[in-house]
C-alpha cells in the first residue's frame, strides 16, 4: 500500500512539474469522455421523455396508420401504394370489434398560421382534424372551456380547441374562450384550451396545436387522404384481443389473403419504444466511434509523453535501481503515472461533458440526464487507456540497465 502511495505521489509531482505539456497531451481523452457523457445524457434524457409522452397517452390505446414509423432507409413509394384508411374503417371497427371501447380518426397538417385582429402566430402551427372521442383515445385534457361535441363535429362547425402556446401567443393574459381566430382566412371560435403537455423529445411542442372537427378539416385539406386511427380497448384485459380483432377486420375489408402481409401499421407503446431504441442505437454508435477515435489520439499522446519522461529521467531510474529498487517498483511507478495522467483527463472530460449537458438542458431546453453508469464508464475507459498506452514506456523504464542509465546525461 505504501509503495502505491509513493508511486501516486511521484506521479502527482511529475504532472505538476509539467502541467501545460500534460494538459495538452490529455486533449484527446478530454474530448472522448465529454463525448460519452453528452451522448449518453442525450439518449437517457430522450428515453425518459419518450416514456413520459407514452405514459400520457390514453389508457389501453393503440394506433393504426397507413405509414410506418422508424429510422433509416424506408421505401416510402412502397407504402404510398397502400390503400388509404377511411372514416368507414373507423365505423366498422366500432361496430364489429366488441373489445374496442372507442376509435377516433385523425388527420394533421403542419406549418399553418393562426391570426386574430391584432396578433398572429409563426407558420408553425399543427392543425389536427378529429372527432369528440379524441379525448378518450389521446389522453389530452381540456383545462379551460370544453371540447367540441358530436353535433358540432357532424356539422363541421368552425370551432377550435387550442394549445397553451397558441393561447399565450394570440391572447396574452386573456381567457381565449369565445374569441375568434382565423385559419387561412376562415373564422373559428375558440371553445377550449388544452392542458400543457410540453414538447416531444425537447423539440416539437405539443402545445402549438389547434384541434378542429374532422369535417371542418376536410373542407380545408380535402377528403381524399388517409386518416390515422386511435383505438382504445374496453379495459386492460381486452387490449391484446382488441388488437387482434382490429387486424382481422381490416385484413378482411382490404381483401388480403392469408399469405399476404398487413398493408397497414399497428403501433403500440412497445412498438414506439422499439422505434426510439433504433434511433438511440444510431446515436450511441456514433458517439462511441467519436469517443474511441479521441481516446486513441489521447492514448498516443500519453505514450509519447511517457516515453519522453523515461528518456528525461533515465539517470534517476539508474540511481533508484542501483539503490535497490526492483523492476516491478519502477514498472509500477511509471504505469501509475500514465493511469493518473489519463484519469486527470477523464475528470476534465467529465467537467466539460457536464457543462455541455447544463447548456443543452437549461439553455437549449433539450431533455438530458446523465446516468451514473456513464460516469463510471468514462472514468474506467480513461484509466484503461492510460494503462494500455502507458505499459510499454513503464516496461522500458523497468528494463533499463542501472549502470548504463547512470551514465546518461
Amino acid at each position: 500500500m505504501r509503495a502505491f502511495l509513493d508511486n501516486l505521489w511521484l506521479a502527482l509531482g511529475t504532472f505538476l512539474g509539467n502541467p501545460l505539456r500534460s494538459l495538452l497531451t490529455l486533449v484527446g481523452i478530454v474530448i472522448g469522455v465529454a463525448t460519452v457523457i453528452t451522448m449518453m445524457a442525450l439518449i437517457e434524457g430522450l428515453r425518459e421523455q419518450v416514456n413520459k409522452n407514452l405514459g400520457s397517452l390514453g389508457a389501453h390505446t393503440f394506433e393504426v396508420t397507413k405509414w410506418p414509423t422508424g429510422f433509416g432507409r424506408i421505401n416510402w413509394a412502397k407504402y404510398a401504394r397502400r390503400k388509404d384508411l377511411r372514416g368507414d374503417d373507423v365505423r366498422a371497427i366500432v361496430e364489429s370489434c366488441p373489445s374496442v371501447g372507442a376509435a377516433t380518426p385523425k388527420s394533421q397538417e403542419w406549418g399553418k398560421k393562426l391570426t386574430t385582429a391584432f396578433r398572429e402566430t409563426p407558420p408553425s402551427v399543427s392543425v389536427l382534424g378529429t372527432e369528440p372521442t379524441y379525448l378518450e383515445t389521446s389522453g389530452v385534457v381540456v383545462s379551460t372551456g370544453r371540447f367540441f361535441n358530436e353535433t358540432q363535429a357532424l356539422d363541421g362547425r368552425p370551432v377550435m380547441v387550442i394549445g397553451v402556446d397558441l393561447a399565450d401567443t394570440l391572447f396574452p393574459g386573456m381567457n381565449p374562450v369565445g374569441s375568434e381566430v382565423r385559419l387561412q382566412g376562415r373564422p373559428f371560435q375558440v371553445i377550449g384550451v388544452l392542458q400543457k403537455r410540453g414538447s416531444v423529445m425537447g423539440m416539437a411542442s405539443q402545445d402549438n396545436q389547434a384541434i378542429i372537427p374532422m369535417r371542418a378539416f376536410q373542407q380545408f385539406y380535402g377528403k381524399n387522404r388517409s386518416v390515422e386511427i386511435d383505438i382504445q380497448a374496453r379495459d386492460g384485459e381486452s387490449f391484446q384481443k382488441a388488437q387482434d380483432e382490429v387486424v382481422n377486420l381490416l385484413r378482411r375489408r382490404r381483401g388480403l389473403t392469408p399469405q399476404e402481409a398487413n398493408d397497414f401499421e399497428l403501433h403500440t407503446n412497445e412498438s414506439m419504444t422499439a422505434s426510439f431504441n433504433e434511433l438511440s442505437q444510431v446515436i450511441a454508435f456514433a458517439g462511441v466511434g467519436v469517443c474511441l477515435l479521441s481516446l486513441v489520439v489521447g492514448g498516443i499522446g500519453i505514450l509519447n509523453i511517457m516515453l519522453m519522461s523515461v528518456t528525461e529521467r533515465t539517470r534517476e531510474i539508474g540511481i533508484r535501481k542501483a539503490l535497490g529498487a526492483r523492476r516491478r517498483r519502477i514498472l509500477g511507478q511509471f504505469a501509475t503515472e500514465a493511469v493518473m495522467l489519463s484519469l486527470v483527463g477523464g475528470v476534465l472530460g467529465l467537467g466539460l461533458g457536464f457543462g455541455f449537458v447544463f447548456l443543452g438542458k437549461w439553455v437549449l431546453l433539450f431533455p438530458m440526464s446523465v446516468p451514473a453508469w456513464a460516469v463510471a464508464l468514462s472514468l474506467g475507459m480513461s484509466c484503461g487507456v492510460g494503462l494500455i498506452f502507458g505499459i510499454y514506456p513503464a516496461s522500458r523504464a523497468a528494463r533499463l540497465d542501472p549502470v548504463e542509465a547512470m551514465r546518461a546525461e
